[in-house]
Order: structure tokens, then sequence, then C-alpha cells
């Protein structure tokens, strides 16, 4: 797992964010020290760094302060080796002449820069970090690179056979057990007060067909699953009530809703044919890892590899 996680990454690169400044010669000499030699190539203290605050920014976006930090941490230790990895990908993408569309990188570049108000503003970033557009492009022109390699030497010959499925399945059932799930009556609501109404009017019995006639709402139905990382506020609503009754009002964002709970329908046990997705994408993911890791292994036995400092 540890060896392809930079894989992940890719296509969703935004910039690599530099957050030393060189103030002092011995600054860019400490920055620019080599740490490694992968071939004819170098790796640096500066890539390194740069790698660093790439993984920062990603986990970024799922945790923050001191869980952000001991994610980065945790993964330091084997980042020049996931370095050294990468380079050693790139180097064989372009020794075998792997083919790379130049429209596929303006089609990401252009994905990127809507998450931004203008194009200034997406300029305007690049430059904070010491980049321009053309350093964005020949980064995510790489990548694509790597990842297309990885496609045509190990993900497209990985085969899962319908035996091993099966097999699987029948070794792990209890992992294929589909929650507990309610199905529910869901009411939308504008206003505040008609939604007290109404649900208090459901809760004394009143027939919700009459309702309609006297109210504006809409209706839906929902099917909530436990463990379904819902809403918070509809999660403990939902769950708290027993069949046939009705929730107070939930204001979710500007509008009310109303929960009517119709049935529980208890945990089950999925079949293979439900399950069966699930697992081909389970055991494919693992054979990718294994394959991957083989071909690094001997990419790395035909190449000259030096670290020069641990």
């Amino acid at each position: 797992m540890k060896r392809i996680i930079n894989l992940l990454f890719l296509f969703v690169l935004v910039f690599l964010p530099t957050y030393y400044l060189p103030a002092t010669t011995y600054c860019l000499y400490a920055q620019d020290k080599v740490i490694a030699v992968v071939n004819n190539e170098i790796i640096t203290q500066k890539d390194l760094a740069d790698f660093l605050n790439f993984i920062r920014l990603q986990y970024s976006r799922q945790l923050q302060g001191k869980a952000l930090e001991e994610k980065v941490n945790s993964m330091k230790r084997d980042l020049l080796q996931r370095l050294i990895e990468d380079r050693l990908i790139l180097q064989q993408a372009k020794l075998d002449k792997i083919a790379m569309e130049s429209s596929r990188v303006k089609a990401k570049i252009d994905e990127i820069k809507k998450r931004y108000a203008s194009e200034s503003d997406f300029e305007q970033d690049l430059a904070k970090q010491g980049l321009v557009r053309a350093d964005l492009e020949n980064k995510i022109g790489e990548q694509m690179l790597m990842y297309n390699l990885v496609e045509q030497k190990v993900r497209s010959k990985v085969m899962i056979r319908p035996d091993e499925v099966t097999s699987f399945y029948a070794q792990n059932k209890g992992q294929f057990l589909k929650p507990e799930e309610r199905i529910l009556t869901l009411i939308i609501l504008q206003d505040e007060a008609i939604a007290k109404t109404v649900s208090y009017q459901l809760r004394l019995g009143t027939k919700l067909e009459e309702l309609a006639a006297k109210y504006a709402f809409t209706t839906d139905k929902l099917s909530a699953l436990l463990g379904q990382q819902l809403r918070p506020e509809i999660e403990d609503t939902v769950f708290k009530l027993g069949v046939g009754e009705v929730s107070n009002p939930v204001k979710i964002d500007t509008q009310y809703f109303i929960f009517k709970l119709d049935d529980i329908m208890g945990s089950q046990q999925l079949s293979l044919t439900q399950a069966q997705d699930k697992i081909q994408a389970y055991l494919f993911e693992k054979k990718m890892q294994e394959e991957l890791a083989k071909w690094l292994d001997e990419l790395k036995k035909q190449s000259y590899i030096k670290i020069l400092e641990n």
C-alpha cells in the first residue's frame, strides 16, 4: 500500500506549495543538496520538501491541525523511497515512449481553474508558490505519463477469476451483511410554523392526504441505512423513531423536514450476486498493488540507485 500511495494522487495535483523561502546562500545550498541519485538523475532536498508539502496539501482537505500533522509525520519515513519510485516510473515511461496527449493536460488545467473565481486568481495562486502555468503543465504531464505506464505494464494485466470471487465470499460472509434499513416518508416545507402544525397533526393521526389539501409541502421516500454517514441532524432524528412515529421538524439549510418511519428492515446477509462487484473491486485492487510492487522491484534491480542521506 505504501509503495503506490502517490499514484492515488494522480490527476488531483493543484500545485506544489513551497513554504521555505530562501533568504540566504546557506538556505539555497541546503535546498539544492543532493540526497539521492536515480540512474542519471538526482533528487534534492527541495524535491523532498516540495513533495511533503504536496502531501500536506492533499490531506488538508480531510484533516486539520494535529490530526493533519500526525498523518504527514507518519509518512515522512517512506517519502524518499516514494520519490525514487516515482522517478523510476517516469524514466521508464520516457524510455518506452509512452504517449501523453497535450489535450488531456489542458483539460486537467481547465478543471483546476474552475476552483478559482477568475483566471487572475488562478495565476496569482500559482505565483504565490513561485510557479507559472508551464510548471503546472509539466507536473501534470509527468503524472499522466506515469499513470499511463502503470496502466500498460501492470493494471491492464491484472485479472480476477470468477472462482476467486466465489472463494472470497465463502470465506468472508460475515463482511457482507446489509445493515439495518429504515424506510421513511419525507415531508419538505418552507415555513417553520406550518411545519410544526403538519408534524403535530400527523402525530394526532391526521392523514397526510388531508394535510396536503390544506398546506403547501412536497413529499418523498427515503431509505436510510445505519452507518450510512447521514447528516448528524438527520441520523439523530431518524434512528430514534419507532415504526409509525413522526418527528418534529428538522431545519436543514433553509428548509424544514419531517420524517415518518414507515418500516424497519433488519440486517440481511448479502447474496454472492449482491456482493460480487464489491469483492471484485477489492480483489482487483489487492492484486494490483501486489503486481505493482513486483514490477517496481524489478525496475530497482535494473537501475542505479544511491541514497546519500538517510
